[in-house]
């Protein structure tokens, strides 16, 4: 175990602030006495380190026991912050499970001085409320009772709302150029995050602080009705469900099993403020909390800020928690789970706690079998086929952590087939039936995608927060990954041997209707008013605090992306890569499935081939051993080609690659599996509702029924194909115009005489071949459309043609969807969830296209329980036909796109990337510039014209997934023509 170091911050010079002393004594020519100065020294603050730490991490600890990671990034000046609380489901009260998440929701609310416009007039209604909340939960036996106290809770409701101002929080972060705010709530934390403007930093502080100093419950009664919304999306989820019921087998004693983040039914329906309250008190004190910032950040003046606003919190004692030990599994439990979805199979196997040696041989043994490359499941069960998929993974927590072997059958395949396989490579693992490079070449390719990873602020301050909540040392969690190193093959195969026996769980998800489908019934709510432009006095006293102002930097394509001829006709655009030893390098090539649908079966194939003296296993191994990997992705009008990794091996990476392209090896087997996987995928996808609604009816809806989604190949022609046709198809990419994308730390003409040499491809390009012509439906007839599903919520989107795209429209855009319907802040989140209680998801925006001559659309979605359809779908239908005026807003929203921007950074391999989406809308500049120049003078009439002319009153389809004994036709009609679609319509076959 290292030692931290312990270091003292002087911090002086860099606040440019020094000592000055000057003598009591008059200087023997001065007329006058001039008294002794001194400048206060700033406090000098400790802080703890780790050695060969390549974050550059400080930890410190504030006098009440608040701990402080900070880690300097200069990628952006933009700052990533977490707030962790250990506070998780595994500490909710066994009576009032699902409370840490619903608290984390009541964090969002504000405070006495937060979120109201008069707390002497809201404190009392509030106060009784939570009394009786008292009363509704011990009249659980007594419904008319309960209804009379819920219609006196929802009245008081409104009275206590009209001196509330909601969403205030979310507007004090977007008007500071906030982006990503969000919490979550696992088992083990409930942790809060903030992407901010570096120049924000003091605002953020006041907020974050002020918000951590009371639990006040407003609008508790709405936010409980999001919940329940949550709740009913999770027991739409045939995933979740089959999740909950292998940790209830797991860990039966454990609150992991015994009680799940959401919580029960019983207990979201009996909610108890006053235990929120107690456990607020309990849990979210200074010690049981951490910060975790990274990015452009002063570590001097930051702690200083930070202890002025977080140092004020009184300390108290951290709470404990006991686990309870669960007694071993000594044969297999097989559980059963039912639902719309796919089949498939899940095991888990129960391990020691993420803070032990244990831990670190489960992640080496998950990474033997599943690495995406060369693990055991990759290469025997995916690459083979003998599956549809297989995977694994590592669920880490404090107490006990759980491997979990994740399969999905082919067509025909018995479940307990996929079990007996998935079982055969861990029982490989125990025989030590693995090579002895592996290990190896699984410690190189952590540790470079760790590199990658910290080219992220988000990933770099995310490690911060899990050594907190995993209660190690920061010096002990990077030592974890240089323990990972020194784990040896024969430490694997004992690990192996000790825990992966009959001492596992077995979940099968079958395909049905599940017998015990319930929901979370709707409460008779009354509507809360907005108060959209009033704001605190708290809102107002942080918008006066001052920051430096940021300037935009824009990208200029012609600077800031180097030019070269490989060869005639073939150009590389790169950039460098000042920061590590990394690549990414790209063929992009204007051509794809509108072109040739055999390009999507084509790309597939090629993981299945091997090349000269190599098998596909083999290619794949050597690939991993390099610390390299290749991609090949086709979309409708593009084929991606990719090679990634340490730049030293990118050489032989190309060797490699070039020659899997140019000489793939034919495999008939191969294919032959591969239609047949195709096969049972596209079964698969017609009971998937994200499938159905996302892309099966919004193409049908856009298209008709010949599509862009259903234009594959058809299955007799798939039954048919032959390898030959494949890697004939697949050896012409590089014979058509394209263009190589470098990003490295080579300089350019170095690189450009690598590619020139190892790429193929003969003298004159070929120009790409026609595409096919998808006409865009007009949408002229107003329609809903639906699907039947069996499902507790119903799904809804609202689809609009727009025009088609224009650069002009950008700014205009921009600033309609960030006030009306991009995030919470925005009016549609305001009305329909924090108003109505409608729905948890709920969203509305104009999507421009993504290439020119292409439509753009508005698209408008809203999740909510289906007998809540008709007030749902007049909600979103009142917004877009008239659009609220809220002056306050649109100020914040013209301030967060200013502050956004200015502080934004395209880096990396972002700046190749954005050229080419530049390229496929006909851009040669930085498009941000007009939004940033144009949206802060805009008006409110300008916007309302925009909204009047291009979507008020415009004719819609309306899409609806839902369960059909459950959907409202009438109501439906009341939109347009109903009409049923089968899955056979909208999939095409």
């Amino acid at each position: 175990m290292n030692r931290p170091l312990l270091l003292l911050l002087p911090a002086l010079a860099a606040l440019g602030l020094t000592t000055q002393c000057q003598s009591s004594k008059p200087a023997a020519t001065a007329a006058t006495t001039a008294p002794a100065v001194t400048a206060p020294t700033p406090r000098a603050y400790r802080y703890e380190t780790a050695p060969n730490d390549p974050l550059g991490v400080r930890v410190y600890t504030l006098a009440n026991g608040l701990k402080v990671y900070l880690s300097d990034y200069k990628n952006a000046p933009r700052i990533q912050t977490y707030l962790a609380v250990r506070a998780g489901s595994k500490n909710d009260p066994a009576t009032a499970t699902g409370l840490a998440h619903y608290l984390e929701h009541m964090v969002f609310k504000g405070t006495s001085r937060l979120g109201t416009k008069d707390w002497s007039k809201e404190k009392p209604e509030l106060d009784k409320i939570e009394a009786l909340y008292e009363v509704y939960r011990g009249e659980r036996n007594d419904p008319l009772a309960r209804k009379r106290t819920y219609h006196q809770i929802d009245s008081i409701s409104g009275v206590a709302a009209r001196y509330a101002v909601p969403n205030e929080y979310d507007k004090l972060m977007g008007s500071i150029g906030a982006k990503g705010s969000n919490a979550h709530t696992s088992n083990e934390e409930t942790v809060y995050q903030e992407d901010i403007p570096s120049n924000q930093l003091e605002k953020w502080a006041a907020v974050q602080s002020e918000r951590l100093k009371e639990m006040v419950p407003r609008l508790f009664h709405t936010e409980l009705e999001a919940v329940y919304e949550e709740k009913n999306r999770g027991l739409d989820s045939d995933f979740s469900k089959e999740f909950e019921a292998l940790n209830a087998s797991l860990y039966p004693t454990h609150p992991y099993g015994t009680q799940t983040t959401i919580g029960t039914i019983e207990h979201l329906q009996n909610p108890s403020i006053t235990e929120i309250k107690k456990y607020f008190g309990q849990y979210y004190v200074p010690g049981n909390m951490a910060l975790c910032l990274s990015g452009d950040l002063d570590y001097d003046q930051t702690i200083r800020l930070i202890d002025k606003y977080f140092g004020e919190l009184p300390a108290k004692p951290a709470p404990t928690f006991t686990a309870p030990v669960e007694k071993p599994i000594t044969t297999p439990l097989v559980k059963q789970v039912v639902g719309p979805a796919s089949e498939n199979v899940m095991l888990g196997y129960r391990l020691p706690g993420k803070a032990t040696r244990d831990a670190l041989r489960l992640r080496m043994l998950d990474k033997i079998l599943t690495n995406g490359q060369a693990g055991l499941f990759d290469l025997d069960l995916n690459q083979q086929q003998k599956v549809l998929q297989a995977q694994t993974f590592a669920d880490l927590n404090d107490d006990y952590s759980t491997h979990v072997l994740y399969g999905t059958p082919r067509q025909g395949q018995k479940l307990e087939e996929v079990q007996a396989l998935m079982l055969a490579e861990v029982a490989k693992v125990k025989r030590g039936d693995f090579p002895a490079w592996l290990i190896p070449a699984i410690v190189n390719n952590e540790k470079l995608g760790r590199t990658k990873s910290y080219e992220s602020n988000e990933a770099r301050a995310s490690a911060m927060y899990e050594s907190f909540i995993e209660r190690v040392s920061w010096a002990d969690y990077v030592q974890q990954n240089e323990d990972f190193a020194t784990i040896t093959k024969a430490e694997i195969v004992k690990f192996a041997n000790d825990n992966y026996g009959q001492n596992y769980v077995a979940v099968f998800k079958r395909t049905g209707e599940d017998p015990n489908k319930v929901k979370v019934v709707k409460p008779a709510i009354t509507p809360v008013p907005a108060n959209r432009d009033a704001a605190s006095a708290f809102y107002t006293e942080v918008s006066k605090l001052p920051n430096t102002e940021l300037q935009p930097v824009f990208i200029d394509y012609k600077t800031d992306i180097e030019q070269d001829t490989i060869k005639p006709g073939l150009l590389l655009y790169a950039t460098r890569n000042r920061e590590n030893k990394l690549f990414s390098l790209f063929y992009a090539i204007d051509l794809g499935t509108n072109n040739n649908p055999l390009l999507d079966v084509a790309t597939d194939y090629l993981q299945y081939l091997g090349t000269g003296q190599y098998s596909a296993a083999q290619l794949q191994q050597e690939f991993y051993k390099l610390g390299c990997s290749f991609a090949v992705s086709s979309s409708q009008d593009r084929v991606l080609i990719s090679l990634s990794g340490l730049d030293s091996n990118l050489e032989p990476a190309m060797q490699l690659f070039e020659q899997l392209l140019n000489n793939p090896r034919t495999d008939a087997a191969a294919l032959k599996n591969q239609v047949a996987g195709i096969l049972k995928q596209r079964q698969d996808a017609k009971l998937n509702k994200g499938v159905i609604l996302n892309q099966a009816m919004l193409n049908y809806a856009k298209y008709g029924p010949r599509n862009p989604f259903t234009d594959m190949v058809p299955e007799a022609q798939l039954k048919t194909l032959k390898p030959e046709q494949l890697t004939a198809l697949l050896k012409s990419l590089p014979t058509y115009q394209h263009r190589v994308l470098y990003y490295g730390p080579r300089e350019v003409a170095g690189i450009t005489n690598v590619i020139r040499t190892e790429h193929r491809t003969p003298a004159i390009l070929k120009p790409d071949p026609a595409a096919k012509d998808f006409a865009e439906q007009p949408l002229k007839d107003k329609k809903v459309y639906w699907v039947d599903y069996k499902m507790v919520q119903a799904e809804i989107l609202f689809l609009t043609k727009g025009d088609i795209y224009d650069r002009t429209m950008a700014p205009t855009v921009a600033l309609y969807n960030e006030y009306f319907g991009g995030g919470m802040g925005s009016i549609v989140f305001q009305d329909l969830r924090e108003s109505k209680a409608l729905a948890y998801s709920a969203m509305s925006r104009y999507a421009n296209a993504d290439k020119t001559g292409r439509s753009n659309y508005i698209l408008s979605y809203i999740g909510t329980q289906s007998d809540k359809l008709p007030e749902a779908m007049a909600g979103m239908e009142g917004l877009l036909t008239d659009m609220p005026l809220a002056d306050a807003n649109l100020a914040i929203a013209k301030q967060s796109i200013r502050n956004s921007i200015a502080t934004d950074r395209i880096t990396h391999e972002g700046v190749l990337l954005s050229y080419e989406r530049a390229r496929r809308l006909g851009l040669d500049y930085d498009l941000r510039r007009d939004v940033y120049d144009q949206t802060q003078n805009m008006t409110f009439a300008e916007l309302q014209k925009f909204q009047q002319a291009k979507i008020r009153g415009q004719n819609q389809v309306i899409l609806v997934i839902g369960s059909k004994d459950r959907l409202n036709f009438k109501e439906l009609a009341k939109y347009g023509t109903v009409q049923q679609l089968t899955l056979k319509e909208i999939f095409g076959y």
